[in-house]
């Protein structure tokens, strides 16, 4: 008869708590303030939780403290953990309906989701989809009060994360016909090189993945002007103060009415769309039926 293997033992709940926040939050500094501890307190958390596994968790570089390795996919599964320990939690206390709140990026909200959130809603009649709009897309591992995200070129894998693609899309540069007719359009993308290049934080490698996209050498611009958000990139391109490069998605109308113009057409964005969940939820039928919809809605588009 074989002897039975010990239980394994959990690191001390106070010291993942301590680890999460860090995690999230970049800064002993803000995660003392979410927890509501001094700084001290939190120093000795990650002491202890660094002596339990005995290995590093973080890099210690000048005051920052950045993951390792390690550190870094440790974080992901801890943050996925206290999301469905947040969840379950408040499914305890919740009547028959159903909440998902679901992260999506604030240009998609306004463009492509909100004017499909009446088919949504009767696609899931008993579940109520609470949509955050998310001026920075960030990982779902580093959400906990988020149920899921629909992230365009920033999803990158994650453990513990089931990623749903549902749409393909096309992205390229964008102006008014204005600022498309002053451009030498017959020296290709140089002519570029005389405009001022929006982008947005929210999408920061937008302009160069359409650079590598499309074949095209990067150029340098007379100008570049960043943005919080890709919205706010959209409005200033549509009053001509330059050229954004954005997903086709987002300003489809403008197109098709006149008001941008895309002076080099568009190309496939490899990555599309996709629906990221926890990898628990994938067979969960509200995610399901949400994924579904999604995946509709978005071929119909094709």
């Amino acid at each position: 008869m074989s002897e039975r293997s010990p239980p394994q033992r959990l690191p001390p709940m106070n010291a993942l708590r301590a680890f999460d926040a860090v995690a999230r939050r970049g800064s002993i500094l803000k995660a003392a303030d979410e927890l509501g501890v001094v700084r001290g307190a939190i120093r000795q958390q990650l002491a202890v939780l660094e002596t339990f596994f005995g290995i590093a968790l973080f890099q210690r570089d000048g005051r920052r403290l950045v993951l390792t390795e390690k550190g870094r996919a440790f974080a992901d599964s801890v943050g996925v953990a206290f999301g469905i320990l947040t969840r379950a939690s408040a499914e305890l206390t919740a009547g028959e309906r159903r909440t998902l709140r679901l992260g999506v990026p604030s240009a998609f909200v306004v463009w492509w989701l909100m004017p499909r959130v009446a088919d949504l809603q009767a696609a899931l009649p008993d579940v109520d989809v609470d949509i955050i709009p998310m001026p920075t897309v960030e990982s779902l591992a580093r959400h906990r009060d988020l149920d899921a995200v629909i992230m365009g070129g920033e999803y990158r894998p994650a453990s513990d994360i089931t990623a749903i693609r549902f749409m393909e899309d096309e992205f390229g540069p964008v102006a008014t016909p204005d600022l498309a007719a002053s451009l030498d359009l017959s020296a290709g993308v140089e002519a570029l090189a005389g405009a001022v290049a929006l982008a947005s934080r929210s999408a920061p490698r937008l302009w160069d993945d359409w650079f590598a996209e499309s074949g095209h050498a990067p150029i340098r611009f007379a100008r570049n002007r960043e943005f919080e958000d890709l919205l706010l990139a959209i409005g200033a391109a549509r009053s001509g103060v330059g050229i954004a490069i954005v997903p086709r998605t987002a300003i489809g109308e403008d197109i098709d009415r006149g008001t941008l113009v895309a002076p080099y057409g568009f190309i496939a964005r490899p990555a599309g769309y996709s629906l990221s969940i926890r990898s628990g939820d994938a067979k969960d039928a509200a995610f399901v039926r949400l994924a579904d919809w999604l995946v509709g809605a978005g071929a119909a588009l094709v």
